[in-house]
């Protein structure tokens, strides 16, 4: 079946509020997206030591200064 009108431009005026939701929606997404990579990338280079070490010959804990 086809459809029984295809005026392309009263459809495209017609959609036109919900396609600039969408298009706002994946805007928004990106930006979510670039942040996160960001701050992966920042907190991600930071060496973390433990407090804390054991020693693997006899078991100890070893305080780290």
């Amino acid at each position: 079946m086809s459809a029984p009108e295809t005026n392309v431009e009263k459809q495209k005026k017609q959609h036109k509020p919900a396609l600039v939701g969408i298009r706002g929606a994946v805007v928004f997404a990106l930006v979510l997206l670039l942040g996160l990579i960001g701050w992966v990338a920042s907190q991600g280079q930071a060496p973390v030591e433990a407090d804390v070490k054991i020693d693997g010959r006899t078991g100890e804990e070893e305080v780290v200064e």
